[in-house]
């Protein structure tokens, strides 16, 4: 099969069961990274079709066709967002800060000037063990300036 990932075709073999969590570390994204392994912490969030998905429960079947981001993809942008989370102190170990950007990144894409209410929302599955969360909610705001 072809998987168009951060906008490069690649020409995997992969089993039916194959998750893009593996199909995407083997590839050399090392910014995926593998937590609860049961789609409920969020720290393997990649962007397909612009919108978050788990990567730990998602068939690397499905992303046949699809546009697939790591935080390897967004280059500049991705940059600012974790320079913004370390000013508020928000990234501590790092091991999550890959997918916690790439969920940022896809509020962006659905909605570009969210509330706090809806920034909350969207990001209430994202689960960091290091900071709390009011370090990450002031540099997500600083993003979008609210």
């Amino acid at each position: 099969m072809e998987l168009l990932v951060n906008n490069k075709k690649y020409k995997i073999d992969t089993s039916p069961d194959e998750k893009l969590l593996d199909t995407l570390r083997k590839l050399g994204f090392n910014s995926v990274r593998r937590g609860c392994n049961t789609a409920s912490c969020c720290v393997c969030t990649v962007i397909v079709d612009k919108k978050p998905v788990l990567s730990c429960s998602y068939l690397t079947n499905r992303a046949a066709g699809k546009e697939i981001f790591t935080v390897e993809g967004f280059g500049d942008k991705a940059k600012k967002i974790a320079s913004l989370l370390a000013e508020e102190g928000a990234d501590q170990c790092g091991y999550c800060g890959p997918a916690l950007i790439n969920t940022i990144i896809g509020l962006e894409f659905e909605n570009d000037k969210p509330t706090i209410d809806e920034i909350n929302d969207f990001l209430k599955a994202n689960l960091c063990r290091c900071t709390g969360y009011q370090g990450q909610l002031r540099a997500i705001e600083k993003y979008f300036n609210i």
